[in-house]
């Protein structure tokens, strides 16, 4: 039975949809339908296709009561709009559907694993947000929220856990075809966790233990968690939130954490031996994975950050989408990342220059565009003495700009976006440390009308960055300090 709420929600979002251009949305990644977007809800696969909900305020296109929005693709690239799936209608999620995530059930369903939130007076006169996690069950369009609800109360927390801050499930099948689930949580005084629960049914759930604790490391409370195996360690990643920088990591505030250690199943413990930054860039937060048919380990996140995203005015139709889908892989105790390789067949109109030695400014016939898949090798041209800076700008004309720079004597990446169209003091520079032979540096940049993802040195480092260029600037320059010997392969992506 769909409730007057979501009916309202689909007919709205269906009427106001035909008021957005295609021009006016970004080529390959997913942008809310319309209204607010923001973190990946139930990446899965159901029926053949891959489905992506997301947090979604469909009346504003800034943050408000949220709903799931809903769309499927069969390449990860092409996305088609699927009716709101949830609404808040119900007295224990009437304040929100917050984020969670799908599997599918034995007998054919797609089961939805959410958070309900409703406000509640506390005994000491103060309001609070009370969250719950609760299951909603359907055909891949229509999804009804089950009797049960809700399945995870504050009765399943372990001692101290905070029932303010208990959310966003991320659930998985068993190889013996039980549940296992991970929720965010946070102590009584503050200090994120990741709790783990069983079920039998993906109904049922029963405490198992805390999988990892924050010891106040990163941040505060612990958003959005995602646990799985990859290349033979156990990967456990975590949106933290007020994190403290330490050197070149989690300079974001509100930003994404991975941990990547060893399993012990038996045990249902986790041994953490690594920890790293998911992504360097401004725009980057709460991602979810998915296992593709083919093995692949596929993650996506929400491409906005928590400090700038309410500045955009209020006429705006939407706000926020999502990044490239990308390809995960544990190399030497570290996650890298690549754009997943359906986007290849996007390519055309390949243009290549080989060996081009050059200091100060370049421009090369045919390397330009807003839909761009551009990779570069660059290196000095004497091994003797190398260059002091390089930097490749992009979305650019006489006005505009927006810049990747490398300064091999301190092995730094900055990306720069403060003369890209912005209006309001945003957070405009990033930084990162790479690894450098020598000088030598892989980059590729993914460009996407309005917003740009560099992976560096084959997936090593990432940066992601919106931007708010108007479309018309479609320059791409090159720049050194020094002399220096670079490699350029530029593809049109045609979305």
């Amino acid at each position: 039975m769909i409730s007057q709420s979501l009916r309202d929600a689909r007919k709205y979002e269906e009427t106001m949809e035909q008021k957005i251009g295609k021009e006016e949305r970004p080529g390959f990644h997913l942008a809310a339908r319309v209204g607010w977007m923001n973190d990946p809800n139930g990446f899965s696969r159901y029926d053949g296709e891959y489905h992506l909900f997301y947090q979604y305020h469909p009346y504003d296109s800034h943050w408000g009561p949220m709903h799931w929005g809903h769309a499927v693709s069969k390449d990860l690239l092409h996305w088609e709009y699927r009716p709101a799936a949830l609404a808040p209608d119900t007295e224990y999620d009437r304040d929100g559907c917050f984020s969670g995530s799908a599997v599918t059930l034995p007998d054919g369903r797609q089961l939805l694993m959410y958070t309900g939130v409703s406000r509640q007076m506390q005994p000491d006169g103060s309001v609070r947000d009370v969250q719950v996690q609760c299951a909603a069950a359907g055909d891949g369009t229509d999804y009804e929220k089950c009797a049960q609800n809700p399945v995870l109360t504050e009765k399943d927390l372990p001692e101290g856990g905070s029932r303010f801050d208990f959310r966003d499930p991320k659930l998985w099948q068993k190889p013996d075809g039980t549940y296992g689930c991970v929720v965010g949580n946070c102590t009584a005084d503050g200090d994120g966790r990741v709790l783990l629960y069983h079920s039998p049914d993906g109904m049922h759930w029963n405490f198992k233990g805390v999988l990892a604790a924050n010891n106040r490391r990163f941040g505060r409370m612990w958003e959005c968690p995602d646990f799985f195996l990859l290349d033979g360690k156990a990967v456990l990643l975590v949106s933290p939130q007020d994190m403290l920088p330490q050197g070149f990591e989690y300079h974001n505030g509100n930003g994404t954490l991975c941990l990547i250690g060893s399993y012990d199943e038996a045990a249902e413990t986790f041994a953490e031996e690594h920890h790293q930054a998911v992504d360097y860039g401004i725009d980057f937060y709460a991602p979810q994975t998915v296992l593709a048919p083919d093995g692949r380990r596929i993650m996506i996140g929400w491409m906005q950050n928590w400090d700038t995203c309410n500045l955009h005015t209020p006429d705006q139709p939407w706000f926020g989408q999502m990044s490239l889908p990308r390809e995960l892989s544990v190399k030497d105790g570290r996650l890298y990342q690549k754009p997943v390789r359906e986007l290849e067949r996007l390519r055309t109109g390949q243009v290549r220059y080989e060996n081009v030695t050059f200091s100060d400014l370049l421009r090369l016939d045919g390397v330009n565009g807003r839909r761009v898949d551009m990779e570069l090798f660059i290196r000095p041209a004497d091994a003797e003495h190398s260059y002091r800076k390089f930097a490749v700008r992009f979305a650019q004309n006489d006005s505009y700009q927006t810049s990747v720079s490398f300064r091999p004597y301190e092995s730094i990446v900055k990306v720069d976006r403060k003369f890209s169209g912005s209006r309001r003091a945003l957070i405009h520079q990033r930084r990162c440390l790479v690894n450098s032979a020598g000088g030598a540096l892989k980059l590729r940049i993914i460009l996407d009308q309005f917003s740009a993802e560099i992976f560096v040195n084959d997936g090593e480092h990432v940066l992601t960055v919106t931007m708010y260029t108007e479309s018309a600037a479609e320059g791409i320059s090159f720049y050194a300090d020094g002399d220096v010997t670079m490699d350029v392969v530029k593809y049109e992506l045609n979305a």
